[in-house]
C-alpha cells in the first residue's frame, strides 16, 4: 500500500491559504468553467511515477488499484482513465473526473475495461452530487464502465460503503 500526501499549496477557495491539495480549487459546485490544468496534470504525473516505480520492481500494473476521496479521487479517476497499461481498479470516493474535456482525446484504450467504482453522499456539500453524476455520465459515453453506488450521507465515509468497497476490491484484486 502506498499512501501518498498531497503537496502543501495554496487554494483560491481557502481564501488563498496553504493547506494539503493534489491542485487548486478556483470554486465549489457543479461548474468547473475554470480548473487547474497545471496542477492536475503535475499530480496526475506524480502518481503516475509511482505506478513505474512500482512496476519497475516487478508489480504488474493489472495487480495495482488508484484510489482516492475527494481530491485523491479526481486524481485517481484522471490518472487511472490515462495510464498507458491495464490497471486492476480505479477507486473514486466523493469527488469527479477533473478536465473531463480532455478524455475524449487524452484516455487511454488500456483502461476502458478497468473497473471503476464511483461512491458518493446524497447529501456532499463539497462536491456536488450533480457534478460526480456527470463524470459517471462522461465515463460512460467514454466507453468506460464505472460502477455508481449513493449513500444517504454528507462528504464522508460510511460503514454500507466501506463494506461495498471491501467486496468489489476482493473482486478487482483476487488473492494469487
Amino acid at each position: 500500500f502506498i499512501f501518498p500526501n498531497a503537496p502543501i499549496r495554496p487554494v483560491t477557495v481557502n481564501n488563498g491559504l496553504p493547506m494539503p491539495a493534489w491542485y487548486d480549487i478556483y470554486s465549489l459546485g457543479v461548474r468547473r468553467d475554470r480548473e487547474d490544468a497545471t496542477g492536475i496534470l503535475e499530480s496526475v504525473a506524480v502518481v503516475h511515477g509511482l505506478i513505474d516505480h512500482e512496476r519497475a520492481t516487478g508489480i504488474s500494473a493489472a495487480r495495482i488499484v488508484l484510489a482516492g476521496f475527494s481530491q485523491g479521487g479526481a486524481i485517481a479517476l484522471q490518472a487511472g482513465v490515462r495510464y498507458p497499461q491495464p490497471l486492476a481498479g480505479i477507486l473514486a470516493l466523493s469527488t469527479y473526473l477533473p478536465l473531463a474535456g480532455t478524455l475524449a482525446t487524452q484516455g487511454t484504450a488500456a483502461n476502458r475495461g478497468t473497473p471503476i467504482l464511483m461512491c458518493h453522499g446524497r447529501q456532499d456539500s463539497v462536491v456536488a452530487l450533480e457534478l460526480a453524476r456527470k463524470s459517471f455520465d462522461t465515463l460512460n459515453a467514454q466507453g468506460y464502465a464505472p460502477r455508481w453506488l449513493e449513500y444517504p450521507m454528507q462528504h464522508q465515509l460510511c460503514p454500507e460503503e466501506i463494506l461495498a468497497i471491501s467486496q468489489w476490491l476482493k473482486q478487482v484484486l483476487p488473492p494469487l
